[in-house]
């Protein structure tokens, strides 16, 4: 299981990890028991009990994946809720209710801890500064990659750290690329001279508009560990 969290982990795989914490009276999964639940509903990994939990289980587990938020999930018998005062499909004070239809009238609670990828950065360039980009990311929680994949699977920024180098075949990628946030390391001048060259190939000025530039705050940076951390900041 260890081995299964570590490699979806380094994936970039968003999972739900599911964790039975309590049993009432005769159940198929017992306290301790854990299971691993991809994206599209399937139990990787693991053993959380049979069908009476199952389908609350995995209806939480896409509810988490989609807001982030954890969750435990009751899942107890008819009698048993309504003792408690709630019904099937209530949500109280954190804990969502289902109902158990299996004969063995147990109780299972079962904790859905959501684990999504980290936002991806994408630094296009072998640049000074994108070396430095690259080596302080992941340490304030970013995924790095050097090239742009077919499809975001996550929270992207792009970074054009060229400098020179191969910077109009970089902004091209970038402005065509799906990204919630894009920047080039350059300057206004310097932008907007490849602004310019990219008006005349047919880009759209709003398009070209989601681009910052100069990228990153302005905090007097200079060197490219500073100038990575501006853009970080």
């Amino acid at each position: 299981m260890h081995a299964l969290v570590a490699r979806l982990k380094a994936e970039g795989a968003g999972f739900v990890l599911a964790t039975v914490v309590r049993t009432v009276a005769a159940t198929a999964a017992k306290a301790g028991a854990k299971a691993v639940i991809l994206p599209d509903g399937t139990l990787h990994a693991g053993w959380i009990g049979g069908g009476c939990a199952r389908g609350a289980v995995l209806r939480a587990a896409r509810d988490a994946l989609a807001d982030g938020e954890p969750r435990l999930v009751s899942v107890a018998p008819e009698e048993v809720l309504a003792a408690q005062g709630v019904a099937a499909g209530e949500a109280r004070a954190g804990v969502s209710f289902a109902r158990s239809m299996c004969p063995s009238k147990g109780t299972t609670d079962i904790f859905i801890e959501p684990v999504l990828p980290g936002p991806e950065l994408v630094v296009l360039g072998e640049s000074p500064v994108a070396a430095a980009l690259a080596g302080l990311a992941p340490r304030v929680g970013f995924s790095v990659v050097r090239a742009l994949p077919e499809a975001a699977r996550r929270q992207r920024f792009v970074v054009v750290a060229t400098q020179g180098q191969g910077d109009m075949a970089a902004l091209r990628a970038a402005l065509a690329a799906e990204a919630d946030y894009r920047a080039f390391v350059g300057s206004r001048a310097k932008w907007a001279a490849l602004a310019g060259k990219l008006r005349v190939e047919g880009v759209a000025e709003d398009r070209l508009a989601t681009l910052a530039a100069p990228a990153g705050l302005d905090i007097g940076a200079i060197g490219p560990e500073e100038i990575a951390l501006s853009i970080l900041a």
